[in-house]
């Protein structure tokens, strides 16, 4: 019989004496399993193989440490550009799917790590779902974040398999589940333990003929017509408030789909084939693609070194280096946290407490974090410490004396990294004997959930730290974008001009609602005049200090923000800025919106953001406009659909237009006191 089997590239194949077949997945030439389409054609040759051979039970793995499948291979989408053709390689995968699920034998899957998108899809084609409970096996479909739904049946097949409520909620969320709680949802069907060897799992489901139970009476009870029709309403009453359907079109479509198809499962299947072919040739999904391809580079550039920090020390426990150093230990590391006296650390024990309660759950992983954050006010574990972060108020006097008094205390390999926001390298390195190490770390607030870490080069800093520096924000889960030492770096060298055009408007008379309305129908997550809020006006007075530029209307706008931190009105963490803000919401009168002209004022915005994006391209801050499009996603929250400034502007044509609200006629400015807003 083993010499009916296909010879494969990608797949071991193996027939054991009890007539079992096991399929390991092994994709050739890189770190990870993905679907490509010859992983596939070589499947669905051995799926041939397995109608003829009638074997007593099928297996499939993955031969990988790194994770099972993580689904299909993102960068062959961008060979179609009809969605028809799309549709009909959909089918084709439908079709091979449904065959694997139709055999006579029992199929299973077996399941250690990421099992992804189209992975999970093949997975929910087998009878039986087999999990190893670790912390690496997570499970989910991230579909919507390329600007689709699942396409290989997964719609279909989950709905059926968990109920539409559930299933819907991972798809529309791109949530990533563990082994267990996927068992509790009826994701998988068996979690095993570490110690527990997956085939020998897996035989035995084979021998025992075991089968999916599938969903409780309830779980199919969400997926009746009228079910459907009130759960759909409140699931685009959700999606609502976290994306707009002319910007990302995927969820939306997903739910009429389920909504319109949900009852019929062939019929799910065949109209999802339709659905995801037309939505993959959108700008949106072009869009979001770019931007999955930009995170990938920035991974990379935390690989060039396999440099793995033990032990960070933090100088400051202010907002910003409390977080950093909490957001460490919430990642596995060792962190000494280092002020002036104990009762400015203990706030920020406070905060780390209440992340660690939230990221971490486990009562016993809660604990360990705990006593992996240890306060030193004297600055005793600073010799331990493999990498230094200085996050002290931005002086640059104050922080060049903390350098010089700490350096003689460091091991000789480590690594001193400075939080500044806008102070050039050059200035600080002056302090230093052994400038070549230090670099810049610049993280963004709030730490816990902005993805992005500038990694700064000085003139003088040397390869090895930075590519070490690197390092340390991938082994912290957060994307480094290596850039020049420049006033502002790259992120807030751009939001300078671009709030600073936001403030220009304001000062016109052009209310601060309408203003961010403007950059949120356009895109952005928060409009300018609610992130100078968020951010702190006393942060944005000291950032356009650094930026000064000569424009008289600049000056006249540095001065308005300069007259609210004057009075104490910080924003955010003052409770007051250009807004009121309760419960941590800005109050926002929304009559100043009508007959305001959101185009114009968007194209002013933008315009301001995407020039200073070309003058830092032409400074050489970053090397290429792929890096500059990523810096400005992770760091500023650039609309993803739109892949990046650099990009939009290349593809403006086929963008989303920002449409004005219906309304009545544009009303002339009013004077500042009355269109302001805040109260």
């Amino acid at each position: 019989m083993s010499a009916e089997l296909p010879k494969c590239r990608h797949w071991q194949v193996e027939l054991d004496h009890e007539n079992i077949l096991w399929l390991y997945l092994d994709r050739q030439g890189e770190n990870i399993n993905s679907l490509s389409r010859q992983v596939l054609e070589e499947l669905e040759s051995l799926i041939d193989a397995a109608e003829k051979m009638a074997p007593r039970g099928l297996a499939i793995f993955s031969a990988k440490r790194s994770g099972f499948i993580y689904g299909a291979d993102v960068r062959e989408f961008e060979g179609y550009d009809d969605a028809a053709k799309v549709t009909a390689e959909i089918s084709r995968v439908h079709q091979m799917f449904s065959r694997l699920e139709a055999l006579p034998c029992t199929t299973v899957a077996a399941i250690e790590g990421y099992c992804l998108g189209g992975g999970l899809e093949l997975a929910l084609a087998c009878d039986y779902r087999i999990a190893r409970d670790v912390p690496q096996t997570r499970l989910g479909f991230p579909e919507v974040q390329l600007g689709i739904f699942p396409g290989f049946a997964g719609s279909a097949r989950s709905v059926y398999q968990i109920g539409g409520m559930a299933a819907m909620e991972l798809m529309l969320t791109a949530r990533q589940i563990s082994a267990r709680a996927a068992r509790a949802k009826g994701l998988v069907d068996e979690v095993v333990d570490r110690h527990t060897t997956l085939r020998w799992a897996a035989r035995r489901a084979i021998v025992k003929q075991r089968r999916s139970r599938g969903p409780g009476w309830l779980a199919r009870l969400s997926n009746t017509f009228m079910a459907r029709e009130i759960l759909s309403w409140q699931m685009r009453r959700q999606t609502r408030r976290k994306a707009r359907p002319e910007h990302y079109p995927a969820p939306y479509r997903l739910i009429d789909h389920w909504e319109h198809n949900g009852g019929n499962r062939e019929r799910m299947m065949r109209e999802e084939a339709e659905i995801v072919g037309e939505l993959m040739v959108t700008p949106a999904a072009r869009g979001l693609r770019r931007v999955f391809k930009l995170m990938e580079r920035l991974k990379a550039e935390g690989r060039k070194s396999d440099f793995r920090a033990r032990h960070v020390h933090v100088i400051g426990a202010g907002v910003m280096g409390g977080d950093i150093a909490a957001w460490c230990v919430s990642q596995g590391l060792d962190v000494s946290l280092q002020d002036r006296e104990m009762k400015h650390i203990e706030p920020a024990l406070k905060r780390a407490k209440k992340l660690f309660q939230r990221k971490l759950r486990s009562p016993e992983r809660i604990r360990a974090a705990n006593s992996r954050l240890m306060p030193d006010v004297e600055g005793r574990y600073l010799p331990r410490a493999d990498i230094v972060i200085e996050a002290i108020f931005e002086n640059e006097q104050a922080k060049k004396s903390l350098l010089s008094e700490i350096e003689p205390s460091l091991k000789k390999d480590a690594i001193i990294a400075t939080n500044t926001s806008a102070i050039p390298l050059e200035k600080l390195a002056t302090a230093l004997k052994q400038p070549a190490r230090l670099v810049g770390l610049h993280f963004f607030n709030p730490v816990a959930k902005m993805p992005l870490v500038e990694v700064v080069a000085g003139k003088r800093s040397g390869k090895t730290a930075l590519e070490q520096a690197s390092a340390f924000c991938g082994q912290i889960n957060r994307f480094p974008l290596p850039v020049k030492s420049s006033p502002g770096f790259l992120v807030n060298r751009v939001l300078a001009p671009y709030m600073m055009e936001a403030l220009k408007m304001h000062l016109e008379g052009i209310p601060s609602v309408a203003i961010d309305e403007a950059a949120e129908v356009f895109g952005m997550p928060m409009g300018p005049i609610e992130l100078a809020d968020t951010v702190g006006l006393d942060v944005c007075a000291m950032v356009t200090e650094v930026l000064e530029g000569d424009d008289k209307k600049e000056q006249q706008a540095r001065g308005f923000v300069n007259s609210y931190v004057n009075k104490g009105k910080l924003g955010k963490k003052s409770g007051e800025g250009f807004y009121v803000w309760k419960d941590d919401k800005p109050e926002k009168n929304r009559n100043f919106i009508p007959g305001q002209d959101l185009r114009a004022i968007a194209d002013r915005l933008i315009t301001a953001y995407t020039d200073e994006c070309r003058a830092a391209l032409d400074d050489g801050i970053v090397a290429d406009e792929d890096l500059l499009d990523a810096g400005m996603v992770f760091g500023t929250g650039f609309a993803p659909f739109r892949g990046g400034p650099m990009y939009y502007l290349e593809h403006r044509d086929e963008q989303v237009e920002v449409k004005n609200p219906e309304s009545e006629p544009p009303q002339t400015g009013k004077p500042m006191s009355e269109t302001h807003d805040s109260k």
